[in-house]
């Protein structure tokens, strides 16, 4: 038997909120960690700062939270700005929001 795991579609943000960045991960805590602390100074996120978790969604299926990421990647700024201001209208960091869960 194959054991399931969960997974997580993010999006991340700079400090002017002009640059998003789309992932997925099944470990949203570290994954966002590594974001803040550029653990890859090379990533994308790093070089054009995006720290700023503005965005999550968890799926039961990491297979789910995969094609849910494709879908955002393929969608365009709006859509993502029309996600982010429906969940987190303020566009406040909610990495502190998950550490307290």
């Amino acid at each position: 038997m194959v054991m399931q795991r969960g997974g997580c579609v993010y999006i991340i943000t700079n400090k002017t909120n002009s640059v998003l960045y789309t992932g997925v991960t099944s470990d949203i805590i570290s994954r966002i960690f590594d974001h803040k602390n550029k653990t890859y100074p090379q990533s994308f996120a790093a070089k054009y700062n995006c720290n700023k978790l503005v965005y999550y969604l968890f799926y039961a299926h990491i297979e789910e939270a995969i094609a849910a990421e494709k879908a955002l990647k393929g969608g365009n700024r709006q859509m993502k700005v029309k996600l982010i201001e429906e969940l987190n209208p303020e566009w406040k960091d909610l990495y502190d929001d998950l550490l307290k869960d």
